[in-house]
């Protein structure tokens, strides 16, 4: 499998590197421009799916970096109970601080990084049981 990474360069645009090939796609609205063909898109938040999509009753769940980042505060510590909504880790991207949450109430069985880590897209941060 290729590892892919995308980034937005300025509103709407984004760089995608898949393997070693480079593309830039446009989105407006619910369209993306990509090489002259405009194709529907429905645009999401990560963060709200970062997760994952396991029911709130099925084991732990994966609190993973939604973009490479650098980690600026770990809002927990392994064994904390934590409620729905509740920041886990924030994570700055591109001037942006993002706070991963967690999806459902539980316990924090794993905290994976520290402030200052370097983190790569998709990268185990933590883990809510």
């Amino acid at each position: 499998m290729k590892k892919t990474d995308i980034i937005e360069v300025e509103p709407g645009v984004y760089s995608v590197l898949l393997g070693t090939e480079s593309y830039e796609i446009r989105v407006n609205g619910e369209t993306a421009d990509f090489r002259g063909a405009l194709v529907p898109v429905e645009v999401a938040d990560i963060r709200d799916s970062q997760a994952g999509k396991r029911d709130a009753k099925d084991g732990p769940v994966k609190i993973s970096a939604a973009m490479p980042g650098r980690v600026i505060r770990v809002l927990v510590e392994e064994g904390d109970a934590v409620q729905t909504g509740q920041g886990i880790v924030v994570v700055e991207a591109m001037k942006m601080q993002n706070e991963m949450k967690s999806p459902r109430a539980g316990r924090v069985s794993a905290v994976r990084v520290k402030p200052g880590a370097t983190v790569s897209a998709g990268e185990l941060l933590a883990l809510i049981e």
